[in-house]
């Protein structure tokens, strides 16, 4: 086994110092392009941000440690990429119509402790991803939520209703939603599994949801929020 060839493929030792020098070239000139965005933290990015993050470290990467790529070759792609951001962010201002199209626009997901299906369907987020969004804000069923909204950043914002309001909704804890059936072998409170929607029903083997045509049902439950 070769392990001069391994560690340092077709290069000369003498090249790592070169690499370290490119690297801190690379690593500064990155800090220059993101401090000129003057951008928020990954968590608030925008798609279209998002892409020119990725954009800025692939244009660095090869510099760093391929003797035959230029960086002044990445720094004209930084220029190109700071300034066409400087532009479709004066265009996003200016016009609603680039806004909604770059940014996106806030959907609202949950309404009345029931899916808002023709938003959700807009949105390639499953359930599960959204339940688990949901449960570390302290929900355990949609009974508890007036409104659920996606913002542009992916961010759910969540509005609650007070505890004396809460009504009986779709249980989104694992143990409980895992026990949704087609069989109604008890009577109660359940809610649809599909888009929460909840009604009380008699026992049978089958019923139809009035809101989505589904017949999935869960049982529902309306325990207060614990924070």
């Amino acid at each position: 086994m070769d392990w001069e060839q391994i560690l340092l493929g077709e290069e000369e030792l003498d090249f790592l110092i070169e690499v370290g020098l490119r690297t801190f070239i690379m690593y500064i000139s990155l800090l220059i392009a993101l401090k000129a965005l003057g951008k928020r933290g990954v968590k608030q990015l925008s798609i279209f941000e998002l892409v020119i993050i990725i954009g800025f470290g692939s244009a660095a990467g090869d510099p760093m440690f391929y003797k035959d790529v230029g960086i002044l070759n990445a720094v004209v792609v930084f220029l190109v990429v700071i300034m066409l951001y400087k532009i479709t962010t004066f265009l996003v201002t200016k016009s609603e119509y680039v806004d909604k199209l770059i940014e996106g626009e806030p959907l609202c997901l949950i309404q009345d402790g029931v899916f808002s299906l023709a938003n959700f369907d807009k949105e390639i987020l499953g359930y599960d991803e959204f339940f688990s969004e949901m449960r570390q804000q302290s929900v355990s069923h949609l009974g508890q939520v007036e409104q659920a909204i996606i913002e542009v950043s992916g961010n759910v914002s969540i509005y609650y209703y007070e505890d004396s309001e809460v009504k009986y909704g779709l249980p989104i804890l694992p143990k409980l939603y895992a026990e949704r059936s087609k069989h109604i072998l008890t009577g109660g409170m359940h809610s649809c599994s599909f888009c929460g929607y909840t009604e009380e029903i008699e026992p049978t083997d089958k019923h139809i949801c009035k809101t989505c045509g589904k017949d999935e049902w869960v049982r529902s439950i309306n325990k207060k929020r614990v924070v």
